[in-house]
């Protein structure tokens, strides 16, 4: 039996009670009764108004799915398939040109380029590692990723993968950091004189950087140089000298590392990382938000047979190039992502025992938590500005974002804080708000901080919304079509339309594959050219090597030739609906799909279920390595529930794959000790889960995966 308070017509669990009571307001100065009350009110004002769009979201799918049968005999026609949504009111006119007026806005958010982490909030581990990955060494970096063309060997340092690395930095800091008809290569000096910079080469010959506007500062320890700091497009590096390092010691400048300033920002997640389905877990990622606002958030672990703790770095003290002593921040800015407006979580009961609105109990908490930092008089803060940082997902259109500015707005008032304390993260993942993205951040035009992509999310919706239309191409097929181009485009186009430069992020998606850093770098420079000025990354170290994009591409010189050139992605591109012609498959490759996309399902929802992990590295049908959320999940089951809509596929083909992929990834697994094969009885909650995201995809609400996991998730919790 679960204990609740009753407070002021709410149900609270005990647990959430007594947490939110002693270890929140009490330590805030709040009353409890006077909160509560006021909680109450905005749950009973509010919940009905978010139940309302969630109905809206249903009437305008039925009707979409109507046109689309009405109309499935007759060519597709673009003008009277948008006169159609206008109608309907899922299209929104634009409304005159306008600049958002964001303000008190950290200078990560406003003019610091660079990559930026998800990580789910319940792992305190996690969740520490990645608010330190502000800086990340360079050295660790290329040493043990193949960002150099091959993996390190197994066993003891390798002297001379060692120098490979050194050569691939030097030639990185030739390129980013130039000396004047000079190689840092070939340097045996590093002084600092009167404030200057002094490099004296291998031919004791002086030389300068080429550019000296990059050298910020230095740092001594015990009047020994220890290190240099260099800056480029806002982005630093320190580069060490310890001549007692077992990496210095025999380098002919006594350099050890090269340091650099990785992930500016880390979001917090609530949501697409995590498995919270009740109190127990809801309090987790609370208490772990707490700690982080705090600054006292710690995590012990064993690693090499030593007990370590891990806590938040505290800020580096420079001095710069006038001899002033300045802070270098030692941690990302920290963001946190709300649940979106869909999910009910039983932690709280309201109105007859119905479970609360999910995203509006987040919007609460998660703001009251973040008061500690503001009030913060020292240890690690957070944000200079004083603003609270919260993202929030999976909004469909402008009434859904200006209702989700009123939440905040009304949470400001309860807990006495300034209006538009709190910035908003925009997700621009839901087809609603893509066609309507300039209205969207018009709706939340004095506090919108964040807008980004996602590929997974986005298209899931696309498949979703339009499933009536057609059978969709295969997944990797999308990826290069018109739409998705336009997406990306779009979302740049519009964000310095509406003048987030210089105020908010305009921001990429997740590189999926955290064991592929050569081709991460390869490839994701392409976001620094596309005129966003942060991306999604999977790892710290992953972080450290997305930061050397960002020194060399000027984000908001690219985004300057943005403003100049126009817009690029058209709105009809964006609404050309990605379907694909049944006559150019066969039935061997749709098999194929259908097996990838269910080894990709059952691979991530075995864990969801079973063990409550919300992303984690999942192997793939090719054992490789690739980071899933419910994002991955969402676009796998909406693929295949479109499919088996359209007789691509049938049912009894959808489950004799599970049962295939079962058995795979069940060996995929067969080292964890805590894992629960499938393939014994085919009749786990996990396997089950699995199945229903496909057969039961089409009628999901948006075609989310949020419901059917969290009920199997209980189940499994119950047993």
């Amino acid at each position: 039996m679960v204990n609740r308070i009753e407070k002021y017509g709410l149900k609270i669990e005990e647990n959430l009670f007594n947490f939110i009571n002693v270890d929140v307001l009490d330590n805030l100065n709040f009353k409890q009764n006077d909160f509560w009350k006021s909680f109450s009110n905005f749950i009973i004002e509010l919940a009905p108004i978010n139940n309302s769009f969630l109905d809206k979201r249903l009437t305008l799918k039925r009707k979409i799915d109507s046109w689309h049968k009405e109309n499935k005999d007759n060519e597709f026609n673009l003008e009277k398939y948008k006169e159609f949504l206008q109608e309907i009111g899922y299209l929104i006119p634009e409304g005159n040109d306008f600049s958002i007026n964001t303000s008190n806005v950290d200078k990560e958010i406003s003019n610091i380029c660079g990559p930026q982490l998800v990580v789910p909030i319940t792992n305190a581990r996690y969740a520490l590692n990645a608010a330190n990955a502000r800086w990340g060494s360079l050295y660790d970096a290329l040493y043990g990723t193949d960002l150099m063309g091959t993996l390190p060997n197994k066993g003891g340092y390798d002297e001379l993968r060692g120098s490979e690395v050194i050569s691939y930095a030097r030639n990185y800091l030739d390129r980013v950091f130039p000396l004047n008809n000079y190689s840092w290569s070939d340097i045996s000096k590093i002084e600092i004189i009167s404030n200057s910079i002094k490099i004296t080469g291998k031919d004791n010959n002086e030389y300068t950087l080429i550019n000296d506007s990059h050298y910020l500062g230095h740092r001594y320890n015990n009047n020994i140089l220890s290190e240099i700091v260099l800056e480029k497009n806002n982005l630093k590096i320190r580069i060490l000298i310890n001549k007692e390092d077992a990496i210095g010691k025999n380098d002919p400048a006594d350099i050890a590392d090269i340091i650099l300033e990785s992930a500016i920002s880390t979001i917090m997640d609530c949501e697409d990382s995590v498995a919270t389905v009740d109190a127990e877990d809801k309090i987790l990622a609370y208490k772990n938000w707490l700690g982080l606002m705090q600054g006292n958030l710690e995590s012990k672990f064993i690693k090499y047979n030593n007990t370590l703790t891990r806590k938040l770095n505290e800020d580096i003290v420079i001095i710069n190039k006038i001899g002033e002593q300045i802070s270098l921040k030692s941690r990302s800015l920290m963001l946190i992502r709300n649940v979106g407006h869909l999910m009910t979580n039983p932690a709280i009961l309201y109105d007859n025992d119905k479970e609360i609105p999910e995203g509006l109990m987040d919007a609460m908490f998660t703001t009251l938590i973040g008061i500690f930092d503001l009030n913060k008089k020292s240890g690690p803060n957070n944000s200079e500005k004083k603003s609270i940082y919260i993202v929030k997902p999976k909004m469909h259109g402008p009434e859904e974002v200006a209702f989700t500015n009123t939440i905040f707005t009304k949470v400001e008032e309860i807990l006495n804080l300034p209006e538009n304390t709190v910035k908003l993260g925009i997700m621009d993942e839901e087809r609603r708000t893509s066609v309507n993205l300039m209205e969207c951040i018009r709706a939340a035009s004095n506090r919108v901080a964040f807008i980004n992509t996602g590929f997974l999310d986005r298209t899931g919706d696309e498949i979703h919304t339009s499933t009536e239309a057609g059978p969709f191409l295969k997944k990797g097929d999308m990826k290069t079509t018109e739409w998705i181009r336009s997406y990306e485009d779009r979302n740049v186009d519009i964000g310095l339309k509406c003048g987030l430069q210089g105020k908010a992020q305009i921001g990429k998606g997740m590189w999926a594959m955290p064991d592929l850093m050569k081709d991460m770098y390869k490839i994701k420079i392409e976001h620094p050219h596309s005129g966003a000025n942060c991306a999604w990354v999977p790892s710290p170290t992953a972080a450290t090597i997305h930061a050397m994009h960002y020194h060399m591409v000027n984000v908001k010189e690219v985004q300057n030739n943005i403003i100049k050139g126009g817009s690029r992605g058209t709105l009809d591109n964006l609404l050309t609906i990605p379907t694909a012609e049944k006559k150019n498959w066969n039935k061997e490759d749709i098999l194929l799909e259908v097996e990838n996309n269910s080894q990709s399902i059952l691979g991530y929802v075995v864990r969801w279920v079973d063990q409550g992990v919300g992303c984690s590295k999942v192997p793939d049908i090719k054992d490789i390595g690739l980071m899933e959320d419910r994002a991955t999940c969402r676009i796998s089951s909406q693929i295949l529930a479109n499919w088996l809509k359209h007789d691509i596929i049938t049912k009894e083909e959808v489950i004799a794959a599970m049962k295939k992929m079962a058995k795979k990834v069940d060996d995929q697994n067969e080292h964890d000790k805590y894992y629960k094969k499938m393939s014994d009885t085919f009749d786990t909650n996990a396997f089950k889960a699995a199945c229903r995201l496909v057969l039961e995809g089409s009628i999901q609400p948006s075609g989310y995966t949020e419901p059917i996991l969290h009920e199997m998730r209980l189940k499994e919790k119950a047993l």
